[in-house]
């Protein structure tokens, strides 16, 4: 699977590289994500996203009068590489930044934006210190924040599976250990908390940590991380006769994960964006994906090109690259995209967007109906 993801970011990166040269005078979006490694299944579909949006708009003349270029930098979504990333966007003159995909990453990368007066929308980076005070007026993202991930599980565990005993378990990261630390002030004096404990998650095998949450007799695992770790996580739970439900967040929510667990993913609970598939941009986001690459989207590919409409609409809106001016676009004009009407609030947030809980039934994340919030 890691040797199949090389291949398509190899692809992605060589139809940008090998596309035939645009004139100087080009709006530069920069896409910057994780395009190779681990999570490349997290940062390609949004690569992709923005190509298929800048392919759509130079084919009608552009925007403002210039052609589009898309220019992409790869993360691995790894902090230490974050900053050269957003740097090298930079200097190869973007003039926005669709990205980054993982919160850690986006958290180094930000300061270098704020410091050139460059926006950047994310797709997926949940991190609420992100947005939180309004510290950070040129970034903004389209997906629901870890607040609110953990507002909906913990309702979910404690109101619809009726939970008492929650082990949290992280991989210490920006994102997973903040989602897990979420959940746990989201439940509160709720559900007692019976471990609290952080994971390699490049180990090979959890079964130590597994053990711990036997020991403690929890009712159900909160797990802070990605799908690579979660799949081992649960594998480990399964594999040892341990049935308690896992509940994660959006990172868990990928079809890798499925793949790489088997019949063990089977039960396992995530939250992530309401299923908006009935939306005439969302089926026209997909066909053109299927169309273009002839397979269906991965993981976060509306929510980038949510990201991407929202980039585009507001530089039309401003009439101009004039940052502020953008800024006031995307704080107040709404605009169609595939997860909804949306805009951003004061803070970057976005508003119109929906969550909902997903379980992984008989092979397939299914959306539980009855269990979802809009953010307004």
């Amino acid at each position: 699977m890691h040797k199949l993801l090389h291949v398509l970011a190899a692809c992605a990166v060589l139809a940008l590289s090998s596309a035939p040269a645009l004139a100087a005078d080009t709006i530069k979006i920069g896409v910057a994500g994780a395009h190779s490694g681990d999570l490349a299944s997290y940062g390609i579909p949004p690569l992709r996203a923005a190509q298929i949006i800048a392919d759509e708009y130079n084919a009608k003349g552009g925007l403002l009068g210039k052609q589009l270029e898309i220019i992409a930098q790869d993360d691995q979504c790894k902090p230490e590489l974050a900053n050269n990333a957003a740097t090298k966007l930079i200097s190869d003159g973007a003039v926005i930044v669709m990205g980054h995909i993982c919160s850690g990453a986006t958290i180094a990368a930000i300061p270098a934006y704020a410091n050139s007066k460059i926006i950047s929308v994310s797709p997926s980076a949940t991190t609420p210190a992100l947005t939180k005070g309004g510290k950070n007026p040129y970034f903004f993202r389209t997906i629901a924040n870890d607040d609110d991930q953990a507002r909906l599980a913990a309702e979910f565990i404690t109101k619809k599976l009726g939970k008492t005993k929650v082990a949290y378990i992280h991989d210490n990261g920006d994102y997973g250990k903040g989602y897990a630390e979420a959940v746990r002030r989201e439940i509160g004096n709720k559900a007692a908390v019976v471990l609290f404990e952080a994971i390699n998650p490049d180990a090979p095998d959890f079964s130590a940590v597994v053990k711990k949450v036997r020991k403690e007799k929890a009712d159900v695992l909160v797990f802070g991380g990605y799908h690579p770790a979660a799949s081992k996580l649960v594998t480990n739970m399964r594999k040892n006769h341990m049935d308690i439900p896992l509940v994660g967040p959006d990172g868990l929510k990928d079809e890798q994960l499925i793949k790489m667990a088997g019949k063990y993913a089977e039960g396992l609970y995530a939250s992530q964006p309401q299923d908006t598939s009935d939306l005439p941009s969302h089926k026209a986001a997909h066909a053109n994906h299927v169309k273009k690459f002839g397979n269906d989207p991965g993981i976060f590919y509306y929510n980038a090109y949510a990201a991407t409409l929202a980039i585009v609409n507001a530089i039309e809106k401003a009439g101009s690259l004039d940052s502020q001016k953008i800024i006031d676009a995307l704080h107040n004009d709404f605009v169609e995209t595939p997860v909804g009407k949306i805009r951003f609030n004061s803070l970057g947030e976005p508003v119109g967007v929906g969550l909902s809980m997903y379980q992984v039934q008989n092979g397939k994340f299914v959306e539980l109906k009855d269990s979802t919030m809009m953010l307004n």
